[in-house]
């Protein structure tokens, strides 16, 4: 299908394009890799009288190690997380789920920024970020604020961003040499979006948890913390009977909805399963 008629901005700075949402107030909407966005518009979906395309600000393209963690831009593509020699081995976890987002023409296109603003409850991204910690520093008329993303996603396609405010970067709090981290989703079908998925990131020390993250995707109204099961494994080894009470945990803390996929009963049983596989693959990568 033809998308409805839209007029189209390509700014080449951040201000730009922070003035455009601001002039245009609801009927502007930000397009970053739109892979997310133009099947909507040509679905007809939703119509959206304004675009401002992200495309052409070059200073948002990035992967870089500082010093207090690792910083994405916000229009850093999808295949760049794939094999940026930037991300090392305890935040495997972001090549590794940024590796089954869709297919590789979408990835090519996709932008990190891009997947998370979007907020669809079955991204990839806005789990792994929040499993990980991140935040996120967004940039609109009231000028610049970094936000935690367990503060961001709201609800389905809602996101704690004022209409004028862009994310303009991702910012991944180091985690110690030895994390591991595991991103395991069931698809609807090969290169489709999940029907459940689970984020799991854990720091040891002396062969205990000392840090935790776990977040989860497709089975709840957005993606969710689930800061019960962090808390639950922070300070113990991995066990089996440790396993099972944490992927029950998770299982039950899950709101899924009934369709054509599956039942609610059966996506919490995807829930219990993908976590549980998620920390027993983790406590054989020690």
């Amino acid at each position: 299908m033809i998308p409805p008629e839209f007029d189209y901005y390509s700014p080449t700075g951040i201000k730009e394009a922070v003035e455009l949402l601001s002039k245009f107030g609801e009927d502007a909407k930000v397009l970053a890799g739109g892979q997310s966005l133009i099947p909507m518009l040509k679905l007809r979906v939703t119509s959206i009288p304004v675009l401002v395309s992200l495309s052409d600000i070059k200073e948002l393209d990035y992967v870089e190690a500082r010093r207090d963690g690792l910083h994405i831009g916000a229009m850093t593509r999808v295949a760049d997380l794939e094999d940026s020699s930037a991300i090392d081995k305890s935040l495997a976890i972001i090549p590794q789920a940024a590796s089954k987002i869709a297919d590789p023409l979408v990835r090519n296109m996709g932008t990190a920024g891009g997947n998370i603003s979007h907020a669809d409850p079955s991204n990839d991204l806005p789990a792994v970020m929040l499993a990980l910690g991140a935040k996120f520093k967004v940039y609109g008329k009231g000028g610049e604020r970094v936000l935690d993303s367990r503060d961001f996603f709201l609800d389905a396609y809602t996101t704690a961003l004022n209409r004028d405010e862009i994310v303009t970067e991702i910012i991944v709090p180091k985690w110690k040499a030895g994390s591991r981290g595991v991103y395991l989703k069931m698809r609807k079908r090969a290169a489709d979006f999940s029907i459940a998925g689970v984020a799991v990131q854990l720091e040891f020390n002396d062969g205990e948890v000392s840090k935790a993250g776990l977040a989860t995707t497709s089975l709840n109204p957005v993606a969710k913390k689930i800061t019960e099961a962090e808390d639950m494994i922070t300070g113990k080894a991995l066990n089996d009977a440790l396993i099972d009470k944490v992927s029950n945990l998770v299982a039950e803390s899950c709101d899924p909805a009934s369709d054509l996929y599956g039942s609610a009963e059966f996506k919490r049983k995807l829930a219990r399963r993908l976590t549980s596989e998620a920390l027993l693959t983790i406590s054989k990568m020690r």
